[in-house]
Order: C-alpha cells, then sequence, then structure tokens
C-alpha cells in the first residue's frame, strides 16, 4: 500500500530529469532530516521533483523572523512547519501561571509566524497539527478540566482549523492528529528514538506522513484525482445482479450488505464533494442499471452517475470510452474492482489509471480506501455539487450534435449566452479552484490561491474576467479565466489563460479573444502578448496563439489589435 522507508530512498536513484520542480521549506523543532528523505521519496511517485531547504531543528521562529535568514534566500513554493507533540508539552509545563490560556497563546504565535511568511513571500505553508499525549495528570476528568495539557491540546487543533485554515487561503493542515487515529500512537512514536536521536517519527510512519504532506502540494500543483469508476457486482453490492437477481444481492443493514452500503455513502458524498462518479460494470445494462433503479437500500442513484457503461467489452476499452466523454486525463481516475485480474488487465493497459488493491474482504474495503487519502483537495466551490449534472448534460449535448449534419448548425441552435465579469468576491473561489484544477487548456499554468485573486482583483496593473457559458441543455457555470497584465501603455501581457475542457469546440477560444481585443481597444493598448510554457498536460493548446492569428517573436505571440477582425461565434454576451 505505502513504500516502505528504505523504498523511497532507493526512490531518490530515479532520474528527475522532465518532472516538475517545486521548492520546499522544511522547518521544524526537533530531527527531520529523514522526513526530507521520505518527502523527495514519495515525490519521485508523484512525478514531482522537490528540491527541499532543511533548516536546523530548533530554528523556527529564527528562520521566519529574521528577514535575512537562509529561508527567505531559498523562496519556498512551500513552507512545512513541524512542531511535534513533544515539544508542545515542554512549553506547556512551562507556562505555569497561563496553563489555561495556552492554546490561545500557541494560536496567536502560530498565526504571527503565518503572517510574516505571507508578508514576505507568496509561499504556502503546510503546518502539522498535533497528535495526542494524554499525560494522565488528570485522568479522565483532563477533558473538563481547562488547564489540562490534553484539553489545551485538543482546543489548539481545533483553533488550526477554526481559526487559522478556514479563515487563510494560504494555511493548510497536515492532519498528524488523523493518521494517528488510524494508524495508533506506538506505531507513531518511539520512545527510544526520540530519547536518542530527538527524531519523534518513526521511520514506518514516515513514509504515510510524508504521502499525506505531498497530496497536499500535488492538489495545490494541479494533480489531483477527478472521477472514480466503479465496478458494481462485488464492489457496489454483494453478489452478482445477472445471476442473483434484484432480491438477492446484499445491501442493506444486514450482514456483509451493511459493508457496501457504507461503501455507498462514502461515495455519494464524494460525489456532493464534486468527485465524478462513472460505472464500468460486465453486465446486460437493463440489469446493470436494476438496482439504481428499484432496489429500496440503494443508496446511489442512477443521477449520482455521470456515466455509465455496462457491457461486455473489456474493461480497459470502457475506460478508454468514459475518458473520452469526460474529456480528463487517466491520471486524475480511479478505478475500483474487486476482481485482481479486471484490476491488472487497467493497470497494464491504462497505467496513469489509479488501481488499489482492494481487499478481498468486502467489509475492509471502507477502512482500506481511506487510509489511501485518494481525494485529496485544495480547494472546494459550491460549483462542485453540480458537476456530475454538467457532465450528464454534456452526454446529451454530444448525443445531439450526432442528428445534425454540420457542425454550425448544431451551435446556432444552442443558443449560448456567455457571463463576462471581472473577478469579484462572488468568483474567487471558482477562479482560485479552476487555475489549480485546470492542466490541459491552461497557456501558463499559473496557480492562484483565493488571497492571490483577491490581490488581482484590488490591482490596478491588471485586467481580468471570468467566463460563464450556458445553454438550452443546461449551465456549465465558470469555465473561463484571463489575467492580462498592463506591461506598458500600449501592450497588454495575457498571463493566464485558461479554460475547462468540457465547453471545446464551441467557439469559446474565438468569443475569449473577441471580448480580449474589444477590451484591448477600449482601453487605447495596441499589442496583445501571449505566452506558451508547456507542461506534460498542455500539449493540446501548444498551437493555441498560431491557430488564433497571433505572430510568433523570440518566445511570445503578438496579436496587434488595429488588425484584427473579430471572429463569427455562436456565443452572445448575457446582458
Amino acid at each position: 500500500m505505502y513504500k516502505t522507508f528504505s523504498e523511497l530512498k532507493k526512490e531518490l536513484r530515479k532520474e528527475s530529469k522532465g518532472l516538475k520542480t517545486v521548492k520546499v521549506a522544511l522547518l521544524g523543532d526537533t530531527a527531520t532530516q529523514f522526513l526530507n528523505i521520505a518527502l523527495k521519496g514519495t515525490a519521485v511517485s508523484e512525478g514531482i521533483h522537490l528540491e527541499i531547504f532543511e533548516a536546523d531543528f530548533g530554528q523556527i521562529s529564527r528562520q521566519i523572523l529574521d528577514p535575512s535568514s537562509e529561508y527567505y534566500e531559498f523562496n519556498a513554493d512551500y513552507t512545512i512547519i513541524f512542531e511535534s507533540s513533544h515539544k508542545l508539552l515542554g512549553q506547556y509545563y512551562k507556562s505555569y501561571n497561563s496553563q489555561s490560556v495556552f492554546a490561545d497563546n500557541k494560536i496567536s504565535y502560530i498565526a504571527e509566524l503565518y503572517h510574516t511568511i505571507q508578508s514576505r513571500t507568496k509561499s504556502r505553508v503546510i503546518y502539522c497539527n498535533f497528535p495526542g499525549i494524554n499525560n494522565q495528570v488528570f485522568g479522565n476528568f483532563s477533558n473538563k478540566v481547562e488547564s489540562s495539557f490534553v484539553f489545551q491540546q485538543n482546543k489548539l487543533n481545533y483553533l488550526l482549523s477554526a481559526e487559522l485554515a478556514i479563515k487563510n487561503d494560504n494555511f493548510f493542515i497536515a492532519d498528524l492528529v488523523s493518521i494517528q487515529n488510524k494508524w495508533g500512537r506506538d506505531f507513531m512514536f518511539s520512545p527510544n528514538i526520540y530519547i536518542n536521536t530527538e527524531m519523534v517519527l518513526s521511520l514506518d510512519a514516515l513514509p504515510i506522513i510524508a504521502h499525506h504532506m505531498v497530496s497536499i502540494i500535488s492538489s495545490l500543483e494541479g494533480k489531483f484525482k477527478k472521477c472514480l469508476i466503479l465496478d458494481l457486482d462485488n464492489t457496489t453490492w454483494g453478489g452478482i445482479i445477472g445471476d442473483d437477481g434484484l432480491e438477492k444481492i446484499q445491501i442493506g443493514s444486514l450482514g456483509i450488505g451493511k459493508a457496501f452500503t457504507e461503501f455507498q455513502y462514502w461515495v455519494k458524498a464524494l460525489q456532493k464533494r464534486g468527485i465524478i462518479l462513472a460505472v464500468c460494470s460486465k453486465n446486460d445494462e437493463d440489469k446493470a442499471k436494476e438496482p439504481f433503479e428499484k432496489h429500496p437500500d440503494m443508496v446511489l442513484k442512477l443521477e449520482d452517475i455521470a456515466v455509465f457503461v455496462a457491457n461486455w467489452e473489456n474493461k480497459a476499452d470502457n475506460i478508454r470510452k468514459i475518458q473520452q466523454i469526460l474529456n480528463i486525463g487517466f491520471d486524475s481516475m480511479v478505478f475500483l474492482d474487486d476482481n485482481p485480474f479486471e484490476r491488472n488487465l487497467v493497470r497494464e493497459n491504462l497505467p496513469e489509471v489509479c488501481v488499489p488493491e482492494l481487499p478481498e474482504d468486502p467489509a475492509e474495503y471502507l477502512e482500506y480506501l481511506y487510509s489511501l487519502n485518494l481525494f485529496e483537495t485544495a480547494s472546494f466551490s459550491e460549483n462542485d455539487t453540480e458537476r456530475t449534472k454538467q457532465y450528464q448534460v454534456e452526454a446529451q449535448r454530444a448525443i445531439a450534435l450526432e442528428s445534425f449534419t454540420n457542425v454550425e448548425d448544431f451551435l446556432e441552435s444552442m443558443n449560448m449566452v456567455s457571463d463576462v465579469q471581472s473577478f469579484n468576491n462572488f468568483s474567487k473561489p471558482r477562479v482560485s479552484q479552476l487555475t489549480q484544477r485546470s492542466n490541459q487548456f491552461n497557456l501558463r499554468t499559473i496557480r492562484y490561491s483565493e488571497q492571490d485573486v483577491d490581490h488581482l482583483i484590488h490591482s490596478d496593473n491588471h485586467i481580468t474576467m471570468s467566463f460563464t457559458l450556458e445553454d438550452k441543455y443546461g449551465d456549465n457555470g465558470l469555465i473561463c479565466v484571463i489575467v492580462m497584465e498592463k506591461k506598458d501603455p500600449e501592450t497588454l501581457f495575457i498571463d493566464t489563460w485558461l479554460m475547462s475542457c468540457r465547453v471545446l469546440k464551441r467557439g469559446m477560444e474565438d468569443f475569449t479573444l473577441n471580448t480580449i481585443v474589444d477590451t484591448a481597444r477600449n482601453n487605447g493598448y495596441k499589442y496583445i502578448v501571449g505566452e506558451y510554457i508547456p507542461t506534460t498536460k498542455n500539449q493540446m493548446v501548444a498551437d493555441h496563439y498560431e491557430k488564433l492569428g497571433f505572430i510568433r517573436q523570440d518566445e511570445k505571440w503578438i496579436l496587434a489589435v488595429d488588425d484584427y477582425k473579430n471572429k463569427n461565434v455562436y456565443i452572445n454576451n448575457k446582458l
């Protein structure tokens, strides 16, 4: 499931050429050398090369508060701060006269560190919360005595979320508490190693903790899972629908059926969070759909499924069909199947798809999947809850297109309307999320936190645009983001141009450029400059500016505003 620490050390020998480099500062109050190794090895497995600055332990305050420190010279993209529960206990013991407000004082200190970093850099901060130490001074009364360490530690962990993470876009929590809850304190911590080496994390725990931290970084770098593909028989329910019939499949509140029902509740929660659900089953389609439509204990319904594929073809080919419909990368897909043969078939034919090795016992499915943390995310917006419906509507559009003899007639029939606005507080979460999630149609792949978007909203040196798109089939929501920098009185530079791949081939690129040029004209600019920065995922837009009529000059693309004639599109501006 997880690589061992020794295996992660071997990962470091692999060639890092071609991997994206991300700069990470690692600051701890105890020894972090082995965590450093685990982070680098885990990142290689995730397709990222971590360049790490590791401060001497006990240097957190000095490195952050001193503007001339090595930390600021390094200029990290991410700052991981690891303060251990053992050092925290020592600080608590020394705060004799203020133990009842220890957590409040500590959170103020952490907030000062965070805001100091934010005032001097653009580094995102990943802060480790504090796994429990029950020092048994008050026994069970610890949770009733405000001055007890247990009470103060629990309060501090709560304040990390309520006072810092929720209120600050660039503050993220590495949840060591949950890891300890899953794996146990004895697994996480060895007293002998701590006393002799100043290292509080066991070698066995390091790969799990590193995976959790790297998952946060990966999600912020646009590497995350968007889609869960489900097998049905003995995966989503117990039994085989074609052989056992509707009445005998196992779901509900009794026996092994409870395991499948709770599994479905977890899947349903992912769908509500914005994960796309698809079905890939070897079955007759009518039989496969029957439990969704008729079984009283089914938690999942057909309306929860964006793409439903049930036939007798091989599953690798069917997953390719699902990918074509959804237009997302294979590396953003997770496939769950109880059958080892099917799992291996998909792994061999589609190695980018994540295929967890489900336990043989369905009762263990959920705990195993919880431990993998497959669906890490760095953002959430209300738009996410509509994602399944949007992909279902997209399938309707695809079917409708087949009835037209030419694309132009189809586009004209769709009655498309776009609402174009500057970034604002309402669009800020979705704009930030799109910059973090969009990889394919993304010319420069710049990621913005909500805090970054807020700076752009108030910047006099930038012009921002967000585009929605709706048609007679439904509303796609906010699907395009433009950020332009005012380079000089005559030139606008397109800092960011990204679009959701769901709306490709509808003329949205031309409509967007028409809007950009109109804005440039109205503000007296003569030139628009674009740039394409290649990544492993955005090859589809390598010739984007050339197709739109830009002229290449060195590494940039130039468009003369006076020479541009607006392109014919079938999208109207919403009034």
